[in-house]
């Protein structure tokens, strides 16, 4: 166990003082349970593609590597320095995203990637933790100077990545960066006039990407009227959660995974119900809620409206994420092919959800131990 003097100022030792341990203890938890349960939904997907047994388990396990060493080094930094970071790195993953149409490797009808060799990044995972950043700092400044430029400034970036983002097209992630702007203008108290444009101006996206986008239209038609079309995923998704009752099927004993095309991915929170049963799901979700309230514990400390508006759009782009993915596979929502954060296969999705909770811990860590900003 790591175990430091309270009077050592190293680096180091002050990280480990001041972090919240309990909620970085959760998020490991989540991780290693993602090699788990990859491990239990992955070969079968695998042997379709006729790639190796273990494929995937090796891959997601080669990812948690800098997924953990980019989330601990994000979390020594110091806010101002969250600042610094997020905002280069938000310019930075907001190039790659412009680029994705021009140079992106489109899979499965969308063009989301860009890859270099074997290595192949989706840059609207990335901005979106930055974008949290860069949001929260244009909108804290606009409370301080009471001007409409930083509100308006936030506007324009919101335009911009969303814009990128549907030209993909990726609905779910454009649903997944509006609410968390929602959630971060709502806390810093966006003027009534702007929140009217920015309502209709959602509302308004929403009819036209089902008007103009057929993927879209689909999905929303057949969550609404589930005899309108094909639900087979959504329907084996149900029968598998049914089916593992309280403490599941056992270990590789689950079905499920060998009809789903996703279930490594979208789906494997339906593959967790099957397997290890309805506790196994409670306490996954137990241990999502406990980063976020712990977060949102330590926020409610600040005094920094920075900090206040950052921690809001990071803890609640991860919320969001995560009860979209489980909705959708208990059919409280469209299908929308968003990963289960910290959980999914995917190494976008894990390095990125890891450097926005490492940000989140930088930002909530007790500074007045430190006695520096």
């Amino acid at each position: 166990m790591i175990a430091f003097a309270r009077t050592d100022t190293s680096l180091v030792a002050r990280w480990w003082w001041t972090v919240d341990r309990v909620a970085l203890l959760l998020i490991l938890l989540l991780v290693l349970a993602g090699i788990v349960l990859t491990m239990a939904a992955s070969p079968a997907v695998a042997n379709r593609i006729g790639a190796p047994t273990y494929h995937f388990v090796i891959r997601q396990a080669l990812f948690v590597i800098p997924a953990v060493l980019v989330m601990i080094g994000l979390s020594l930094l110091s806010p101002d320095q969250v600042k610094s970071v997020g905002g280069i790195c938000f310019a930075v993953f907001l190039l790659l995203l412009a680029l994705v149409p021009v140079v992106g490797t489109e899979i499965k009808g969308a063009r989301q990637w860009i890859g270099a060799g074997p290595i192949a990044i989706q840059p609207s995972e990335f901005v979106r933790p930055f974008f949290c950043i860069t949001t929260a700092w244009a909108l804290a400044d606009a409370r301080v100077r009471r001007n409409l430029t930083g509100y308006l400034v936030t506007v324009a970036m919101l335009v911009g990545v969303v814009g990128f983002i549907v030209a993909q097209p990726d609905f779910g992630m454009t649903m997944l960066v509006l609410g968390t702007w929602s959630v971060q203008v709502f806390v810093a108290g966006l003027p009534w006039i702007l929140v009217a444009l920015v309502v209709g101006g959602g509302l308004a996206g929403l009819v036209g990407g089902y008007l103009m986008l057929d993927h879209v239209a689909s999905r929303i038609d057949r969550f609404l009227d589930p005899s309108s079309g094909d639900n087979y995923q959504i329907m084996t998704s149900l029968s598998a959660i049914q089916n593992g009752g309280l403490i599941g099927r056992g270990p590789g004993e689950g079905l499920v995974k060998a009809v789903l095309p996703d279930a490594h991915t979208d789906f494997i929170f339906a593959v967790t119900a099957e397997e290890f049963g309805a506790l196994a799901c409670l306490l996954m979700i137990a241990a999502f809620g406990g980063i976020i309230l712990r977060g949102y514990m330590r926020m409610m400390q600040e005094r920094d409206l920075f900090v206040v508006l950052a921690v809001s759009g990071l803890l609640g782009s991860f919320g969001l994420q995560a009860f979209i993915n489980m909705g959708v596979a208990v059919h409280l929502m469209p299908t929308t092919g968003m990963t289960l954060p910290l959980i999914s296969y995917g190494g976008s999705s894990l390095v990125a959800t890891a450097a926005g909770l490492g940000m989140m811990l930088a930002l909530t860590r007790r500074r007045y131990l430190e006695g520096t900003r």
